[in-house]
């Protein structure tokens, strides 16, 4: 799955969980600042996207996840094999 289809993916998760409108939803978008995120609800971001990947997602996978572009970042490192040890079988 390339980046690009991916962050589709994201901004349609982040619009149908969160209400928020896709205008607000760049790859620049801060997911606490911009787009009013706690920490539950990256929880729940993560948990909604295990079926892009298909495998469980740990949460140290995005500790680092700040931006929506971080989201969808960490998400191609992990489907490409190339991330931290965020998935598991």
């Amino acid at each position: 799955m390339s980046e690009e289809e991916l962050y589709r993916r994201c901004v349609d998760i982040l619009h149908e969980t969160f209400e928020i409108p896709k205008e607000r939803i760049t790859l620049d978008a801060h997911l606490v600042d911009d787009l009013d995120l706690d920490s539950i609800d990256a929880v729940d971001l993560i948990v909604r996207m295990k079926p892009l990947v298909g495998k469980r997602l740990t949460p140290e996978a995005f500790l680092q996840v700040r931006t929506v572009r971080d989201v969808v970042e960490a998400l191609h490192r992990l489907l490409s094999g190339n991330g931290p040890q965020g998935l598991t079988g």
